[in-house]
Order: C-alpha cells, then sequence, then structure tokens
C-alpha cells in the first residue's frame, strides 16, 4: 500500500454501461474504502470521448471498448490495457417486420440487406459498435446501399426510432432492452452472431500510473475480478445495488440488461487477445488507424496474471440466484 499512499486521487472515466464493474465499484465506495484513494468517476456518452481525456493525460483509468483503445494508442495516447471485463456486447435492433439471424438461415448478409435505403443508428465513429457494423456493411458490399448515423449519446436512437428517423441501431444490450420496453423491438443480431470475443470493454489504464504506483494497479484490478464474480454469480444483487443508486433505473431492465450477453471476467485469455488483434487490420481499413501496433504496445499482462491465474469465466454464464 505504501507506494500509492501519496496519490490523492484516481480520475477513473467511465460509461453508462450498467453492466460495466464501475457501477459496483463506485456505488459500494470499494476504492475509497479498500483503497484508502479518493475515486474521481467521470461519465462519458462514447469511448472515443475517454480517449480523448486520455490523450490530454486527465485520466488515470478508463473502461472502454478496444477498438477505441487502438486507435487511441495509434494517436499517442500513453496507455495500456491492464485487464479485461466483457466480450461480445454488440448487437443490432430493429422493428418487429425485420427478419432476424436466426429466420434467415443464421447469415449476417441478408438481415443487413433488409436496410438498403435505409437509415441504421450506431454510436459515434470509432466505437466498437461502429466499427463492427461498417466492417460487415463494407466486406458485404454494402457500403454505399445503407447509410449510417452516428450518435453522441446513445440514448437519442430511441427518439429517432420513435420518429422514423432511422429504421434499426447497433449498439449495447442495454439499447437493445430499452428500445425493446419503448418501441416493442427485437434483436435482428445477437452479441455472438457476428464477431466473437470482440472486447466490448477492458480496464484501460495509463502508462504513468503503471510505472509509479503498480501497487494500486494490482489491488484495482482485484477489486475489478471480485465485481465481475459478482456480475456472474449475484446479478439480482448488482441490479438492486444500481436500482437503489439511479434514480430512472430499475431492476428489471438492469437485470434483463445484463443477462443479453452474461459474458463477464476480468482475465485477458488468447481468445480475447486475439479479437483485439484482429481489429487492427480492419482500423486500418476504415483509415481510422494510420500504423500497425504489437501486441506489446496494447497489454500489459503483468497484473492480470497474478491476478487472474485461473481459466477466464467468459463462457460461465450466470449462475442462478
Amino acid at each position: 500500500m505504501s507506494s500509492f499512499k501519496k496519490l490523492n486521487k484516481i480520475r477513473i472515466g467511465f460509461l453508462s454501461t450498467i453492466y460495466h464493474t464501475s457501477f459496483i465499484l463506485m456505488f459500494n465506495r470499494w476504492i475509497e474504502e479498500k483503497l484508502k484513494v479518493k475515486a474521481e468517476w467521470e461519465l462519458h456518452g462514447t469511448g472515443p470521448s475517454i480517449i480523448e481525456k486520455f490523450i490530454q493525460e486527465k485520466l488515470d483509468i478508463g473502461y472502454i471498448g478496444l477498438p477505441p483503445t487502438l486507435i487511441g494508442i495509434d494517436k499517442g495516447a500513453a496507455i495500456k490495457c491492464i485487464a479485461g471485463g466483457h466480450v461480445e456486447g454488440t448487437l443490432m435492433v430493429a422493428h418487429n417486420h425485420y427478419k432476424s439471424f436466426t429466420e434467415v438461415n443464421r447469415t449476417v448478409k441478408p438481415v443487413l440487406e433488409q436496410f438498403k435505403g435505409k437509415v441504421i443508428g450506431v454510436p459515434r465513429k470509432g466505437s466498437i459498435h461502429d466499427i463492427i457494423l461498417r466492417n460487415e456493411i463494407e466486406k458485404l458490399g454494402l457500403k454505399d446501399l445503407i447509410q449510417l448515423k452516428n450518435y453522441d449519446i446513445s440514448d437519442f436512437i430511441l427518439v429517432d426510432m420513435q420518429d422514423n428517423v432511422v429504421d434499426a441501431a447497433v449498439g449495447t444490450p442495454a439499447l437493445a432492452v430499452l428500445l425493446n420496453q419503448q418501441l416493442n423491438t427485437k434483436i435482428v443480431i445477437s452479441p455472438e452472431d457476428w464477431w466473437r470475443y470482440n472486447p466490448s470493454y477492458g480496464i484501460i489504464v495509463s502508462e504513468f500510473l503503471i510505472d509509479n504506483y503498480p501497487e494500486l494497479i494490482e489491488s484495482f484490478v482485484e477489486l475489478h475480478k471480485d465485481a465481475c464474480k459478482l456480475l456472474r454469480e449475484k446479478p439480482k444483487e448488482v441490479a438492486k445495488l444500481i436500482e437503489k443508486e439511479v434514480e430512472l433505473l430499475k431492476e428489471n431492465f438492469i437485470l434483463e440488461t445484463i443477462k443479453v450477453s452474461p459474458r463477464y471476467c476480468a482475465a485477458l485469455p488468447k481468445e480475447y487477445v486475439n479479437s483485439t488483434m484482429k481489429f487492427i487490420k480492419v482500423l486500418l481499413k476504415l483509415g481510422y488507424m494510420d500504423k500497425n501496433l504489437h501486441q506489446s504496445e496494447i497489454f500489459n499482462f503483468s497484473f492480470i496474471r497474478k491476478i487472474h491465474p485461473e481459466k477466464h469465466h467468459y463462457d460461465t454464464g450466470l449462475q442462478r440466484e
């Protein structure tokens, strides 16, 4: 503990994604109570926004998808991914008259072909959702046939879908549950249907913190691991905690969101890493990055290998409570 007693606070960028462990650590005050360091939580609308703060050296830790992280490193952000968190957090939602993946012989192309001449809403350019969608559309030769509309705040997709400004949406499980509850939509491409083990978020840390406060990082990873376990084993407890702290969110909504893609773990197994590395080729092709990156420029495995030496839990699912 001695190495980080001098640190008065850690600045943490997080998203509104309710299955991130940020909510568990924040609402339980684990950092303050267990690490004896003040946590300054900063809410962001998208991952690229967090990356901008890292480039400005105004954040120490971030909850973010790996594609924006790769773009940030390419732009000079001195950051590393030191732990996982969740995989396969991107899906596609549309009104009920559109056919789903399972209704068209389990193939992505006929699902997307339904939206020729139409508009798909998706979070900000450079987000993992934006990149997965653009890659599929370009790969299938649909680039000039489908229009994409990017949003800095994903919740606004609901309004535009209600007003028929957009015809479908690609984003997080929370967006899917929200649209289903408000507009009676359905999932047409599930999280597991288009990019296996895509790294929907990991724990990103400044190299300054790694170099100067390694004991703090190690202790943070331990808390993160415990919170991932809580999500898997006691999702109702997590849902009740969030409902109590966030006035507009109800337990049922939170639980449904957690269940959509229950692949939570702090580990960085080869599947997570290999999936991340595959994004580099796509990002270069789309013009989001200028140079290739080596694995060592993206990941620091020293903390997670010590804290989580056992097999990963991404395939475990949720335990019944």
